[in-house]
């Protein structure tokens, strides 16, 4: 089935192939029909299934462009998963010729300069939840319009710390409105949470095996925790990375690795939830444009953040939690391309190696470091 065949608005199918997409996934065909007959909709989908598309196309399809009132309002975790919706919504709205309104309201963003924009009568907002709540209590947002609101990362979004913000919106809203929850991952919990949220909602679920491209190539090398940054920068040189996502699980750690690698002139850029926007925007932007050959994250970077073309992703140490391995590797073999994914290991982490290898199903290959290249260990 091609686009032209499943959705309505053929202007919309006209920007997608601009884009060059012809043909839904298996998301975007699912939810496509529930979201136009008004359902609410759980959807958990691996990284790279084209889960934002699967909510925005039905949902900018039924925006009246001649309306000047908000139609839907799409609430995220962080700031670069809101630019990179943002984004979206005005790549396809100018390739479908189609003058629909965007506007991102972001917590760290200047709030007189958000007052501005929203004059504008968006159609749809996209931000983080405290600012939109705070907006909303001043009467800037007019919230009385939506129709449908959307929660991106939905098992982020009910976590402990970012659940409230996120019903003080909700609660700002009419009591039927369409509610729309998306996710890469989503435990029982988490699932349970959602249900509450999104009453009566149709579930869609993928099965975790399909969660890794048969396309990423997994290895692991093995160091002592006091040589693991020396360990990255010769895993560095012998692999040769046009883009690589270099991942750590503690913060502390990345300004030594950073500073190690960009004194052995690595074009390097950083990105860590501390950062202030300006220079998280600048990192991402110049890692984009090629002007940096690698990004060093921690996993702020690793939901949300579409980066196309990453051949390689390094851990520094694997994450506790499996479905973050799931995220990292994701940044690379994405449509179709071929990925590598190098975790950097002390010996006490082989049990992790061993979970991860039987939940997903992979083969991680143990690899040494022998006059600068990698051969198996």
């Amino acid at each position: 089935m091609k686009f032209n065949e499943l959705i309505e608005d053929s202007q919309i199918a006209d920007g997608l192939l601009i884009q060059g997409i012809e043909e839904p996934t298996v998301v975007q065909a699912d939810a496509y029909p529930l979201i136009k007959q008004q359902k609410n909709v759980i959807a958990r989908s691996q990284t790279g299934s084209g889960k934002t598309l699967a909510y925005l196309i039905p949902l900018m399809e039924q925006i009246d462009v001649e309306e000047k009132r908000l139609y839907t309002i799409i609430l995220v975790p962080t700031y670069e998963l809101s630019m990179q919706v943002f984004k979206q919504v005005q790549l396809l709205a100018s390739n479908s010729r189609k003058d629909i309104r965007v506007v991102s309201i972001i917590g760290s963003g200047n709030i007189n300069r958000q007052i501005e924009l929203l004059k504008c009568k968006p159609h749809i907002i996209v931000g983080t939840s405290q600012r939109i709540f705070e907006l909303i209590k001043r009467k800037k947002i007019m919230a009385h319009t939506v129709n449908t609101l959307v929660i991106d990362e939905a098992d982020k979004m009910v976590d402990k710390n970012t659940l409230q913000p996120m019903l003080d919106v909700r609660k700002c809203l009419y009591k039927n409105i369409q509610i729309l929850m998306f996710s890469a991952s989503m435990n029982k919990k988490a699932l349970e949470k959602a249900r509450e949220i999104a009453v009566d909602a149709s579930v869609l679920q993928y099965e975790d095996k399909e969660s890794i491209p048969d396309t990423i190539q997994h290895m692991y090398v093995i160091t002592s925790r006091k040589e693991k940054i020396e360990t990255l920068r010769s895993v560095c040189s012998a692999v040769k990375a046009d883009k690589c996502m270099i991942f750590f699980s503690k913060q502390y750690e990345t300004q030594e690795a950073f500073d190690k690698l960009n004194y052995h002139h690595y074009k390097i850029e950083l990105l860590t939830g501390n950062g202030d926007k300006m220079q998280r925007k600048n990192a991402i932007e110049r890692f984009q444009a090629g002007k940096a050959n690698y990004l060093m994250a921690t996993d702020v970077a690793s939901r949300g953040l579409h980066i196309d073309h990453v051949d390689v992703v390094i851990n520094i140490s694997l994450p506790d939690d499996t479905k973050d391995y799931l995220h990292r590797c994701g940044r690379c073999g994405r449509n179709n391309e071929k990925g590598l994914c190098i975790s950097i290991v002390t010996e006490n982490e082989l049990q992790k190696v061993k979970i991860l290898q039987k939940t997903f199903g992979i083969n991680m290959i143990c690899k040494k470091l022998y006059k600068g290249q990698l051969v198996r260990g």
